[in-house]
């Protein structure tokens, strides 16, 4: 890139540029798009700003100029999808000195986010609302992705195939490009490739619903453009019909991983049956959930210390 960019470029100009040769085609089309809003913001900050004028105040500036606006996790997102552009520029000598050295990352504070989620006699009361005929529809999806905790596009992507029925088992090893143009696109990490257990109830079900169909194509999914709206205003309809809280279907998800950790199902376990990086990020998600069951221990112990004299 040095060959084709000065120093006195524009550094907006050099980061396309950057974004182009070495993203695009490497990273998944939701992250490229997460890459051209950083160049966006950029073109709106620092228009005039030349790469060779990259210094540690310019930067820090930009930076701070962005987080005005946006929490202190965005902010870092937005450094991170900088850095390696800048830093690639400090090889090829349009800057002098890596500006990235010692920034401080501020931000807004976050908005407290409490997730939304049914107990188990709302989620009872919303399954029983369903229309299960010996079709497969929307309904079906709601079902089975209350029952397994996955993903949007991950029960999008199922294919009969996926379905192991002898051992009640479902394998989830892709995701349905719902945001695209359509088709099959690998999962959000390696951790996403998993198998669900299934219980007997889906298992008679589903056996019944997959007869005849073709194997590796997507069960729910008629036409390739899907929109989450269609299925989350299904979901509207029927959390109004039967009085229960109106929730999304990523909100069944949460109802999913909530009920698993209240019936004293172990972290690690939940966030393998969610596909989750880590245990870190289940913690983080339903850190309220497990602050209530740690009171409901610190009970239980004061309960069994005192029935020891």
């Amino acid at each position: 890139m040095s060959d084709q960019f000065k120093g006195t470029d524009l550094f907006c100009d050099y980061y396309e540029q950057w974004v182009r040769i070495y993203k695009e085609g490497a990273i998944r089309k939701v992250t490229l798009e997460k890459y051209l809003m950083t160049l966006a913001w950029l073109r709106k900050l620092i228009p005039e700003v030349k790469t060779c004028e990259m210094t540690r105040i310019t930067y820090q500036k930009l930076l701070n100029d962005y987080a005005k606006d946006h929490e202190r996790q965005t902010t870092m997102d937005f450094h991170h999808q900088i850095k390696g552009a800048i830093l690639d520029a400090v090889d090829e000598g349009l800057i002098d000195r890596d500006p990235t050295r010692k920034v401080i990352i501020k931000g807004k504070s976050p908005a407290e986010k409490k997730i939304k989620y049914l107990n188990q006699f709302e989620l009872r009361t919303l399954l029983k609302s369903l229309s299960l005929g010996k079709e497969v529809n929307w309904d079906w999806f709601i079902l089975l992705v209350a029952k397994t905790g996955m993903r949007f596009s991950e029960a999008l992507a199922l294919t009969p195939k996926d379905f192991d029925l002898s051992h009640q088992m479902l394998s989830i090893s892709k995701t349905w490009d719902y945001k695209g143009e359509g088709g099959f696109l690998p999962t959000k990490n390696k951790s996403s490739v998993r198998k669900v257990q299934i219980d007997w109830q889906i298992v008679v079900q589903f056996s019944e619903l997959l007869k005849g169909l073709p194997e590796d194509e997507p069960i729910f999914v008629k036409d390739k453009k899907v929109y989450n709206s269609t299925v989350n205003n299904i979901l509207n309809r029927h959390c109004k019909a039967v009085g229960v809280p109106v929730i999304s279907i990523h909100g069944l998800r949460h109802t999913h991983a909530s009920l698993l950790l209240f019936a004293g199902v172990s972290i690690g376990s939940v966030a393998r049956r969610l596909g989750h990086a880590s245990m870190t990020t289940t913690q983080k998600t339903y850190l309220h959930i497990i602050h209530e069951l740690e009171s409901q221990d610190v009970d239980l112990v004061m309960r069994s210390l005192s029935s020891l004299l």
